[in-house]
């Protein structure tokens, strides 16, 4: 049996640290709330020990990104390109990611937590010790690079027919 997912640590960020407004380059431990990044080019950003609360990252480009230490809480991914990142102690929970691009990405201590993953994209995806919880994962492409992932019982026969298509099952009366 699996293990569950390293929690992130926490940011430890400056008293006096300015607000971050900006999605780009680096951001070190810091707690980011109600911002609208949609549509942001960010490709080979890093992150680490970070809080994003009710951020807008629809769309945005993250390819080749390095979040380590970082959680994602009631924020907007959909349609957010994560191709080929390294993910490390991340929790996205309670988050829109429909249509998410996680091509060839790798994932390592990864919660998914009651987010909304329709359509989104785990193709070639690697994955160590993530965990998906009360996700929406109907039309998930990829749905063979989950191989490894832990997800409750309740949740695991929710998507069934998801994973029976996968593996070219058919369903009958």
């Amino acid at each position: 049996m699996g293990k569950p997912p390293i929690s992130p640590y926490p940011p430890d960020p400056d008293e006096d640290a300015a607000p971050v407004t900006e999605l780009a380059g680096e951001l070190v431990d810091a707690v980011v709330e109600d911002v609208d990044w949609a549509n942001g080019q960010a490709r080979g950003l890093a992150m680490r020990r970070v809080e994003l609360h009710r951020a807008r990252l629809t769309g945005a480009e993250l390819a080749e990104s390095a979040l380590s230490d970082v959680a994602f809480v009631d924020c907007r991914l959909d349609l957010a390109g994560l191709r080929m990142a390294k993910l490390e102690r991340v929790v996205f929970r309670d988050c829109r990611m429909g249509e998410c691009d996680f091509y060839e990405a790798t994932l390592t201590d990864v919660l998914f937590e009651n987010c909304e993953l329709r359509e989104a994209t785990f193709d070639r995806v690697k994955l160590k010790r993530v965990e998906l919880r009360g996700c929406d994962l109907l039309g998930l492409q990829g749905v063979e690079s989950l191989r490894g992932a832990r997800m409750p019982w309740n949740d695991a026969l929710a998507n069934g027919p998801l994973f029976a298509a996968a593996l070219g099952i058919e369903i009958v009366d």
